[in-house]
Formats: structure tokens, C-alpha cells, sequence
């Protein structure tokens, strides 16, 4: 009897360890994704410091460009 709730008690233990990993990978990948994002926005935001004044500047949607409206602040 006693071995049935030990039992019981490791198998919910295990579960909520189980859960805690899954938490752990999806934040993982939430902030890796963030990371990425963050980079490419400091890379754009570098090349548009390389502009002259009233530059025009595009950007690619879709399968076409359109123009995009940047104030330096």
C-alpha cells in the first residue's frame, strides 16, 4: 500500500517535470525568434544610418515593393 502512493507520488512529480521541460524549450524558442528579430532590426536600423537626408527607402512586400516612410528620431 505504501509503495502504491509512493508510486503515485513519483509518477505526478515526473509530470511536473515533464511539464517544465516542455515550458523550458518553448521559451527557448520564443526568445531565440526575439534574438533574430532583434539583430535584423539593429542591422536595418545601422543601414538606414547610411542614408543621405530624403532618401527614398523601399520595402519588399510580398511579391512587390512599396515605399516606406523613415524619420530619423
Amino acid at each position: 500500500m505504501a509503495s502504491s502512493a509512493a508510486l503515485r507520488d513519483l509518477q505526478r512529480e515526473l509530470e511536473n517535470k515533464i511539464c517544465c521541460v516542455s515550458d523550458i524549450a518553448k521559451n527557448h524558442q520564443v526568445r531565440k525568434k526575439y534574438t533574430i528579430q532583434l539583430g535584423e532590426n539593429e542591422l536595418v536600423l545601422k543601414e538606414l544610418g547610411f542614408l543621405n537626408e530624403g532618401a527614398n527607402v523601399y520595402k519588399l512586400i510580398g511579391p512587390g515593393t512599396s515605399e516606406a516612410r523613415f524619420s530619423r528620431g
